[in-house]
């Protein structure tokens, strides 16, 4: 079976799934996850410090197992408002390898280096590809668009310091999950036109719009981890002031989305951000870009983050690793 065959008959074309809604039932490897309301993600009670919810998070997010790898090497670099913490994965001692520059998810509040840890390491490994991991400033301390300016930085960084990490800059891609992908995006878009130039985009269950109203996020609002309130909380959290919610670099979908890279899209068939990143595989595809957008059956939000819950986590980070290898090999140009 070729990897456009798996696509196609695995997963599904989200092209065709407007009319394929609800395919089957959340996997049953979910159960007893979504069954324990704690870890339900929900706007905190005022009596609950951030600095709790942060720990909290971390704590589930730790339990996936990390893969061993070649080397791991920790930066400091020098950023708009002082430094920006990087991790750089590096899966085998061969050299000039490509880079893919990281954003973590966490709904810009949440989230760390060592949150996501594991699941670089597994791109590294599965892209043979340099994963560099970036600890951008969070919201609310740093609000829209402190976050979206470190992400931009680490990627020029990378890009100028391409001898010191010994990587191909003429092979660079950029990779998030979540509110990461939102700031994959806007950084895609600040490089479009200051560079350095990018060849791939790789977006996990992508936060697009600010609106918070697709029928996926009314639909699956509750239940299925994340949920809208939690995307609401997060929103208010980053944006600075309520007509932030319009500029394309925090509400991706609405940028002019022309000559950017070709971009993968994972959405998970119960996430309420399902609709909004298909929305955003849409309005690329309109805009020229190639885009490959899978939907996978059963899964829900940050699945591909959960390879000790569910089979379909490898799956989904190994089709986007033969979306971001032939995009290295072809120069950004899939066929």
């Amino acid at each position: 079976m070729s990897h456009r065959d798996y696509v196609i008959n695995t997963c599904v074309d989200t092209r065709r799934a407007t009319i394929l809604n609800c395919l089957m039932p959340v996997d049953p490897c979910f159960t007893a996850l979504l069954a324990d309301r704690r870890n339900e993600l929900r706007p905190p009670p005022t009596h609950v410090s951030l600095a709790d919810v942060r720990a909290a998070n971390k704590a589930f997010l730790l339990q996936t197992p990390a893969p061993p790898i070649n080397a791991v090497e920790e930066f400091a670099i020098a950023g708009a408002a002082g430094p920006i913490a990087l991790r750089a994965y590096r899966p085998s001692a061969a050299r000039n390898l490509p880079a893919t520059v990281f954003c973590h998810g966490g709904g810009f509040v949440l989230g760390d280096l060592d949150t996501h840890d594991a699941f670089c390491r597994s791109l590294a490994l599965s892209a043979d590809s340099v994963v560099v991991s970036v600890d951008y400033r969070r919201a609310p301390e740093t609000k829209f668009p402190g976050p979206v300016e470190d992400c931009y930085s680490a990627l020029a960084w990378v890009a100028a310091h391409a001898a010191r990490l010994d990587i191909d800059p003429g092979r660079l891609a950029l990779c998030g999950d979540s509110a990461g992908a939102n700031l994959v995006v806007a950084a895609a878009l600040l490089a479009r036109s200051r560079g350095p130039k990018v060849c791939y985009l790789a977006l996990f269950y992508p936060i697009t719009d600010a609106g918070c109203d697709t029928a996926s996020m009314r639909e699956f609002a509750r239940g299925y981890i994340l949920t809208r309130d939690a995307m609401q909380w997060f929103w208010g959290s980053y944006l600075g002031s309520p007509r932030d919610a319009a500029n394309p670099l925090a509400s991706v979908l609405r940028a002019d989305l022309a000559g950017l890279p070709t971009t993968t899209i994972v959405t998970a068939e119960f996430d309420p951000l399902r609709d909004e990143g298909e929305a955003l595989a849409d309005r690329l595809r309109a805009a020229g870009v190639t885009v490959f957008a899978r939907r996978y059956p059963g899964m829900i939000h940050g699945f591909a983050g959960m390879p000790h819950v569910t089979s379909a986590a490898a799956r989904a980070v190994m089709d986007t690793a033969a979306d971001m290898q032939a995009s290295f090999r072809k120069g950004g140009a899939l066929s």
